[in-house]
């Protein structure tokens, strides 16, 4: 810059943008503006839209099949019944088979081993046989012989399924001569029957038939 001599020289002073001052500069005043957390405009059962617009509802995480009521009872019932039917089934044919009908006696017969009769100092083999209806049960019987002389009260355990109980006597004979001897078998139960055999003993001398 040139002073003002008054030497003639022509002055003239430059005009400085605005840019060039300094000092402090006026900044525009900004705003701080909080995020604000977005609200549903309404909520229709478990979808919950946003805006105007219609959203596809979102599928389940997984399926979920809710059973009637009414058809897991009438499945437990099914399955108790029919369990309670075979139990039932079972325990009759079990008290069929014990308390079922009871053995039957069908016939009875007596005969000896030998038809011949015992020979000397021998025994007897007399044997009855009762032929019953195959159930299970108890025979009860006494062996009377023509001697005057009878047995206790004996009893025969027949199992299931035989048809056939054999019962023996065996009477013993000794000493010389002839002896017209009977064995009778009384069935005493099931039911009273009753049932015999004749034989000879024959004994000419001792140790001879």
């Amino acid at each position: 810059m040139s002073d003002n001599n008054g030497d003639g020289d022509d002055y003239s002073a430059t005009v400085l943008g605005s840019h060039w001052f300094s000092g402090p500069q006026e900044t525009p005043r900004q705003t701080l503006v909080q995020p604000q957390e977005a609200v549903p405009d309404r909520v229709e059962g478990s979808v919950v839209r946003f805006g105007p617009g219609v959203t596809a509802a979102l599928p389940a995480p997984f399926p979920v099949t809710v059973e009637p009521a009414v058809r897991r009872r009438r499945g437990e019932w099914r399955r108790y019944t029919l369990a309670a039917v075979i139990l039932l089934a079972v325990l009759a044919y079990l008290a069929w088979q014990r308390y079922g009908p009871a053995i039957d006696v069908r016939g009875v017969t007596v005969a000896t081993a030998d038809p011949q009769g015992p020979g000397c100092d021998s025994t007897a083999d007399v044997v009855a046989v009762v032929r019953t209806n195959g159930r299970p049960g108890t025979l009860t019987y006494r062996w009377i012989r023509s001697d005057g002389t009878q047995s206790q009260q004996l009893t025969e355990r027949v199992p299931r399924g035989r048809k056939e109980a054999r019962l023996h006597l065996l009477w013993t004979f000794q000493g010389r001569g002839t002896y017209a001897a009977q064995a009778r078998l009384q069935l005493v139960s099931p039911g009273q029957r009753t049932a015999a055999t004749q034989f000879t003993y024959h004994c000419a001398g001792q140790g001879q038939g």
